[in-house]
């Protein structure tokens, strides 16, 4: 009898655990960078190596910093509303090029358009890591003081945009 009442018993405990799991929204992991200073970082340029490109390049001004690679299928779908967004002029969007290969990503923005002011090529994914990146697409809202607004796991869209995003710039610029 007790050879059927532990995995039972096992089982009735697992169950509220995987219920509550499968509630929550996969892109609203919690960031322990939200409200808090941006990591810093420099990497050389994707499309300019003897340059680099870092959190000094957003430095004053709030921007975006989307992390993005030529695997990512996700990468691929929001880049349409990426192109968008940079042509609106809405906000400064800064690539972070993860875990790539330089010449496939540089060959990726020659055919589908280049959205970023630029892009560093963090081609070891060390500096995914320090801004706690669990995979591409991921997006960061900074603040011109260098605070992490918001993350956004997953490809960003129109109504995404809309609604995490258009509210925490508005209300960032009031306080300025």
């Amino acid at each position: 009898m007790s050879r059927y009442l532990v995995p039972l018993i096992a089982f009735a405990i697992l169950i509220p655990v995987f219920v509550i799991g499968l509630g929550k929204d996969p892109s609203h992991l919690p960031s322990p960078l939200l409200q808090k200073p941006a990591p810093q970082f420099e990497l050389p340029s994707l499309t300019d190596p003897g340059k680099n490109v870092g959190s000094a390049s957003f430095e004053n001004q709030m921007a975006i910093l989307n992390v993005w690679a030529t695997w990512c299928v996700g990468c691929r779908q929001e880049h349409g509303f990426l192109m968008q967004l940079a042509q609106s002029g809405a906000i400064p969007i800064y690539g972070l090029n993860w875990r790539d290969n330089r010449t496939e990503a540089q060959r990726f923005l020659q055919q589908l358009g280049n959205p970023y002011v630029d892009s560093a090529y963090d081609e070891d994914g060390r500096v995914g890591i320090d801004w706690g990146v669990y995979g591409a697409p991921e997006t960061f809202l900074v603040a011109a003081d260098g605070t992490v607004l918001y993350k956004h796991l997953g490809p960003l869209n129109p109504d995404l945009w809309e609604q995490n995003f258009v509210p925490l710039i508005d209300a960032a610029r009031h306080t300025q």
